[in-house]
């Protein structure tokens, strides 16, 4: 989640990672500059039940078996509910919480602890002060919900989570405020409640400029997150003007050619080519190309060109998308990744009326397929079937020994050579 500032934790409280299915969760993380103590011993403030009035050993309990190498969950301990007025439960339950998550036993348990942590931070509150400690158990709550895939009921602990903070109190409670926002956001998200989730990113997007101010690196990020919202939900204007800002706050804290303002041109592009406006698609594309090669970002100008390729189908431009087609092809195969190689499939609807320039194309996939991957690959069978197509309207069967990608792809192979004159207009290229 694009990031505020970082949460002061009480001392005795312990780091929290809570782990939720989608991977752009939103929660509240403690100062990554805080490290845990060595072997910390904690000690539970829940009082301890008499041991028991016989001490022989005959009915000792048998040493757990070390041989699985499966880490124990902690025991589930033994909670008063008159204890959860203790200040010193909280920390200790989130604790609890947290192992549990860790040693797999599964999240119903940590979601017991973690309700019952909350339900102490909010008896231990000061009258009138709003707790931080809540809000966070809180947001932990939820997460847990959201790991269970009980989406509904997350809604109403975000909800009541982002009404603790007061965000003029400073920078921790508009954090609070911001991370719950942004929470509640994705779950909605997750719902498909796509109007909602936009509604909650607005105001974590106004927190965070409040807090931060409107050119900080960070709102970017929060700007880009709600620009690929307003995409999902065709809003293609809004994205378009969230979209703009993150390039000019980029502009100014990146170098140029970054990495950040590459991802910003691909979201331009693919928000101007749901618009119809290819030419300035096309143009942010190839920006973007130019920065992820100057980052040395092969197989991401690879995809580039893949977009650069479609563009061209949109305006007609066949030659031209055929050739960022094979330009693409050119960088799987260098690298050695022939799942990547999908994209032959627009070279072959592209060069439907060059029938055998689009026979060796297949017949080399394919045999790069068979030796690298094998044949049960799906990929495998649907190009192997468009082989069969392209060799029934040729009137010929396939050729096993087929030509090198160098023969393929070259500029002094034949049908380039009848094309020597003509120049790739957008580029500069020559064929």
């Amino acid at each position: 989640m694009p990031g505020l500032v970082s949460v002061k934790t009480p001392p005795e409280a312990p780091p929290l990672r809570i782990a939720v299915p989608d991977e752009k969760n939103h929660q509240i993380r403690p100062n990554p500059d805080r490290s845990d103590p060595i072997n910390p011993k904690t000690t539970s403030p829940i009082p301890r039940r008499p041991s028991s009035p016989s001490p022989s050993t005959s009915r000792a309990k048998p040493l757990p078996d070390r041989s699985s190498g499966k880490k124990k969950s902690p025991e589930k301990p033994f909670i008063d509910e008159s204890s959860l007025d203790n200040p010193d439960l909280g920390p200790f339950l989130l604790k609890l919480a947290r192992d549990t998550i860790a040693s797999g036993d599964g999240p119903s348990k940590a979601l017991d602890y973690a309700l019952r942590a909350s339900k102490s931070f909010e008896r231990c509150a000061v009258e009138g002060e709003p707790s931080l400690d809540l809000a966070m158990s809180l947001h932990v709550v939820a997460a847990i919900y959201c790991s269970l895939g009980r989406f509904e009921e997350a809604i109403p602990v975000l909800e009541r989570a982002i009404r603790v903070p007061d965000v003029p109190r400073g920078a921790d409670h508009a954090l609070a405020a911001f991370s719950g926002y942004m929470q509640l956001g994705d779950t909605h998200s997750m719902l498909g409640q796509l109007d909602l989730s936009i509604d909650c990113y607005k105001e974590g997007l106004k927190i965070q400029m409040e807090s931060l101010g409107e050119t900080d690196p960070r709102v970017a990020e929060t700007c880009r997150y709600l620009a690929e919202a307003y995409v999902q939900a065709m809003q293609f204007d809004e994205a378009e003007n969230l979209c703009k800002k993150t390039l000019e706050i980029h502009r100014v804290h990146s170098p140029p050619a970054s990495l950040e303002e590459a991802a910003d041109r691909r979201l331009m592009a693919l928000i101007c080519d749901a618009k119809g406006d290819y030419e300035s698609a096309l143009e942010h594309l190839v920006l973007a190309s130019m920065a992820m090669i100057a980052n040395g970002q092969e197989n991401e100008v690879a995809a580039i060109d893949v977009s650069i390729g479609n563009i061209y189908m949109s305006l007609s431009r066949f030659d031209e998308a055929v050739f960022s087609y094979q330009k693409a092809l050119t960088v799987p195969m260098v690298a050695s990744r022939p799942p990547r190689l999908k994209i032959v499939f627009f070279m072959c609807i592209l060069d439907s009326y060059r029938v055998e320039d689009s026979i060796e194309i297949l017949e080399y996939v394919l045999k790069l397929r068979e030796e690298k991957l094998g044949t049960a690959n799906p990929d495998f069978h649907d190009e192997k079937k468009r082989l069969a197509d392209l060799l029934k309207e040729a009137g010929r069967s396939r050729n096993k020994k087929a030509k090198s990608l160098e023969n393929l792809i070259d500029p002094n192979s034949k049908r380039t050579k009848k094309e020597a004159s003509k120049k790739w207009s957008a580029f500069g290229f020559r064929s």
